[in-house]
């Protein structure tokens, strides 16, 4: 078939198709290329065309063409117009997204798959992105079940009370790794002593007995944060060690009593679940502060030599308190520990 035959026929069929299209009641036909169609809405059509649309070759079509408007200046313009704003916007949409220090990430989509797919990225909402905050409170150590970060480790080097993290960490390095062999000691941190508090037997049971085994342990050490201290608006530490072989609960306390109520609440709560039922409760004497803000090193300090003690008599009958040079050590000690426990992480 001669050339301009077929350039004759698609012409005709075009034309036929712009003429269907002036008597749809619902949608226009909009030619993307031959032999395809796509249906706009007629709501949209007033001389407007999506970019990315194939237009119509008019050459193809001879004098005919498919027109919404009959100002063609004017449909010019609003094309222009759209397409500029779906540039803009896209570019926006574009910066919203991007990863330039690789550190955020998009909540619930994968981040390859966003780098992956840039048209359906344009769609994701900027709001949904986090920042992680490692980077500004980076972990220093780490153990199995507990972590410290930089923002606990700097409450070791001033004239701070610690928190519970760090006796947390500490009590879970006595357990993971200085006794680690010794099947003779429990360490429980504050949270767990004060859940002990409201606990009922049959709950008491299955934390101490079924998870523990602190029937078979001969010494279990248990860090308190109890009452608020008298000067100051904090909670305050001490230590209280149930001894099997001594059948006895010793409370340490390093600021004069404070958590005395507390301790004997506790050891009355848990006494027949670890079978000590004619255990006696002792407020022993130790090393009293001299500030208001070091209760949690005294903690760590006491067990460190109630553990070093029992090792050698099997009983703390006889301990005497620390000396205080043993606490103003305490501090720089902790913090070479973690930073050798650091060299560890990845």
């Amino acid at each position: 078939m001669p050339r301009n035959v077929r350039q004759k026929k698609r012409a005709e069929r075009r034309m036929q198709q712009a003429k269907n299209a002036t008597i749809a009641p619902v949608g226009v036909p909009v030619a993307v290329s031959v032999g395809k169609e796509r249906s706009l809405p007629a709501s949209e059509c007033n001389g407007k065309k999506k970019p990315g649309h194939s237009q119509m070759d008019k050459q193809a079509m001879g004098d005919g063409g498919m027109k919404c408007s009959d100002n063609d200046n004017d449909n010019k313009n609003e094309n222009e117009k759209d397409e500029n704003n779906i540039k803009s916007s896209s570019n926006e949409k574009n910066n919203n997204i991007s990863d330039d220090d690789g550190d955020n990430y998009i909540e619930g989509s994968d981040k390859n798959a966003c780098s992956s797919n840039s048209n359906s990225s344009l769609n994701v909402n900027a709001n949904m992105r986090k920042p992680r905050a490692s980077r500004a409170d980076p972990i220093l150590a780490a153990l199995s079940r507990n972590s410290l970060r930089m923002s606990d480790v700097q409450l070791l080097h001033g004239p701070h009370w610690i928190n519970e993290a760090i006796v947390n960490f500490y009590f879970a390095y006595m357990e993971e790794i200085k006794y680690k062999a010794n099947d003779d000691f429990l360490f429980l941190t504050p949270e767990m002593s004060q859940c002990m508090l409201y606990m009922d037997d049959k709950e008491l049971h299955s934390l101490l007995v079924a998870q523990y085994k602190a029937t078979r342990k001969s010494f279990i050490f248990m860090a308190l944060n109890g009452v608020r201290t008298r000067d100051r608006n904090t909670a305050h530490f001490t230590l209280l060690v149930a001894s099997r072989p001594d059948k006895a609960f010793y409370h340490f306390d390093s600021y004069g009593g404070n958590n005395s109520s507390e301790s004997l609440e506790l050891s009355n709560n848990i006494k027949d679940v670890l079978e000590m039922q004619h255990a006696r409760f002792r407020c022993q004497r130790c090393l009293q502060q001299t500030n208001d803000y070091d209760c949690g090193i005294h903690v760590i300090c006491m067990v460190d030599q109630l553990t070093d003690y029992v090792n050698r008599y099997d009983s703390l009958d006889g301990v005497q308190p620390l000396p205080q040079d043993v606490v103003k050590a305490k501090r720089n000690q902790l913090i070479k520990l973690v930073a050798s426990l650091g060299k560890l992480i990845a």
